[in-house]
C-alpha cells in the first residue's frame, strides 16, 4: 500500500462557526489521536483528504507544521445528502504496530445455476494487521455455492501477517434460495383480467 501525502496545519479555533468558515474555505477540520498523545486539532486539504480516502484504510504520512505523523483514518463523518467530508478523526500509527481495520470484502466466480440471492452478512470483515500492510480487501470465492450454503469468517484467506479480528464462526456471506411472489388475487393463472 502507497502511502499518501497530505500537508495538515494546527487549528486554534473550534465550534460550529469556525467548522463552517473551514469548509467554506475547502478545508476539513480533524483530530489526531493516539498513542496517549493529548489529541491534535488541525485542518487539512478537502480534495486531498477526499482523494486519500478512496483507498479503504489508507495509510497517510501527515506533515502537521513540519511534525512528520503516520496515521490511518478511525472515523469520517460526511455531510448526508452531497456527502462532503464534514470532519475525520486519525488514529496515529507506527510502522510494524498492528491496527484493528474492516476490510471490504468482494467476491468472485458464479453461484449455482437456479433463482439464488447472494446475502452479505458482513460488506468489511475485522482484522488486525500491521498498520503499513493493510490490505485494501479479502476476496472470497462464491463459485458453485448453493442455498443454504455460507462462507464463514475462518474460511476467508487472509494474506500473510493478518489475523481475523472477529469470531472465527461469524458467517460473511450465505447463499439464500429466491423467494417467488404469489400472485397478487385476481391474476391467478387461468383467469383473466377483463
Amino acid at each position: 500500500m502507497a502511502d499518501v501525502n497530505i500537508s495538515a496545519k494546527i487549528r486554534s479555533e473550534f465550534g460550529k462557526g469556525a467548522s463552517r468558515r473551514l469548509r467554506a474555505q475547502e478545508l476539513v477540520p480533524g483530530v489526531i489521536y493516539g498513542h496517549g498523545a493529548d489529541p491534535v486539532h488541525v485542518t487539512l486539504p478537502g480534495y486531498d483528504l477526499m482523494m486519500a480516502l478512496k483507498t479503504p484504510n489508507v495509510l497517510i504520512s501527515l506533515d502537521v507544521e513540519g511534525k512528520k505523523e503516520l496515521v490511518i483514518p478511525k472515523a469520517v463523518q460526511r455531510e448526508a445528502i452531497r456527502g462532503f467530508l464534514v470532519h475525520i478523526d486519525l488514529l496515529t500509527v507506527k510502522k510494524g504496530e498492528k491496527v484493528s481495520v474492516e476490510v471490504p470484502v468482494h467476491t468472485e466466480g458464479e453461484l449455482a445455476p437456479g433463482q439464488l440471492v447472494l446475502e452479505h452478512s458482513l460488506n468489511a470483515l475485522p482484522v488486525e494487521a500491521e498498520a503499513t500492510h493493510i490490505p485494501e480487501s479479502v476476496t472470497v470465492s462464491i463459485e458453485g455455492l448453493n442455498a443454504g450454503d455460507s462462507v464463514l469468517a475462518k474460511d476467508v484467506k487472509l494474506p500473510k501477517g493478518v489475523t481475523l479480528d472477529v469470531e472465527d464462526d461469524t458467517t460473511v456471506l450465505q447463499v439464500l434460495a429466491a423467494q417467488a411472489e404469489e400472485p397478487a388475487e385476481g391474476e391467478a393463472e387461468g383467469e383473466s383480467a377483463e
